[in-house]
């Protein structure tokens, strides 16, 4: 009977989807070519744990490109973030692993690249037939477009990709795209009918998102604030701020889905702070309960903690200015 691997990732994100299909060729190539492969996409909570009981369930349980879980089923694991532990005994377990198969290094732009970097170098995976695919996910992930115009127009099939993965409504789309990803180069996948279908929706909506944050963007002092909760816009593309204002150094938005409030809060790829402009964002999000990378960020609040969340975000958004 084929061995069973749960490849545990990060939901609603090109660089966590990519990660799992990475994930997915390289066991297939160098661990077990039987394997049957079961996914879970995963999302920030506002409290409490962020991994049910029965989340690893196989022979085999994997996470990618999301925090750190010391449960003993955990099998393997890859992350690039920051605020890859939720405690510092979550942190202490991870140094005291042994097993070869925990990797953790938050200087990569994405986790794409870490997991393809340490499969090849720690147990001869080829990933030249994913190239593509893990070059796109370290420009989108780490904001490397080469300009916002770039970020925002989605004319090439990996931003089209993304645009499906963060902003459907389809909770089961990511773990379809999963497979697809780790067998197809991205033109390919980007005309596979289910794509194409959700792409052309979402992307009529992304051009209707922008002109509602145009209207609702407060710019000052090199920051601008947002605040999308009475509109159906959690998946924006979060370089629009940027295209808006190119002048600004920092961005702070709040948006709402049905299952919790977020405070996103991110620098400018195209214009980088300096000196005591630069600040490390992963460990402002830290202070209430979010984290991140020290240039991307953002926080979860419960759906009805409407007001707390407001108030952190001005917070930010004023010290940012400061």
């Amino acid at each position: 009977m084929a061995k069973k691997v749960r490849v545990c990732f990060h939901d609603r994100c090109f660089d966590g989807t990519s990660s799992a299909a990475v994930f997915t060729r390289f066991y297939r190539e160098c661990v077990d070519a039987r394997a049957g492969f079961a996914y879970t996409g995963l999302t920030h909570k506002p409290a409490g744990s962020l991994f049910d009981d029965g989340t690893f369930d196989a022979e085999e349980n994997v996470i990618v490109d999301f925090k750190y879980s010391p449960s003993p089923k955990l099998t393997w694991w890859f992350d690039h973030h920051q605020s890859a532990f939720l405690t510092p005994e979550d942190a202490e377990h991870f140094r005291r692993d042994t097993s070869g198969r925990k990797f953790y290094d938050p200087h990569y732009k994405s986790c794409t690249k870490f997991l393809a970097t340490v499969a090849g170098e720690k147990f001869g995976f080829r990933a030249e037939p994913l190239a593509e695919l893990i070059r796109w996910a370290d420009v989108i992930d780490g904001a490397q477009y080469e300009s916002p115009e770039a970020a925002v127009k989605m004319n090439v099939p990996a931003t089209q990709i993304a645009l499906v993965i963060e902003a459907s409504k389809d909770d089961l789309l990511t773990t379809k795209l999963v497979p697809e990803l780790a067998a197809k180069p991205l033109a390919e996948v980007a005309r596979l009918p289910f794509v194409v279908e959700h792409f052309r929706e979402l992307y009529r909506r992304h051009e209707n998102s922008m002109e509602i944050l145009r209207g609702k963007v407060e710019a000052e002092r090199g920051v601008v604030y947002f605040d999308v909760t009475d509109h159906p816009l959690e998946g924006y593309n979060k370089f629009i701020p940027y295209y808006l204002h190119p002048d600004c150094f920092y961005s702070v938005g709040i948006s709402r889905s049905p299952q919790r409030l977020k405070v996103a809060v991110g620098s400018n790829p195209w214009r980088q702070p300096t000196g005591e402009r630069e600040k490390n964002l992963a460990s402002i999000c830290e202070r209430y309960g979010g984290g991140g990378h020290a240039r991307v960020a953002a926080i979860s609040f419960e759906a009805g903690e409407l007001e707390r969340a407001r108030r952190a975000a001005r917070e930010i958004a004023d010290e940012l200015r400061r």
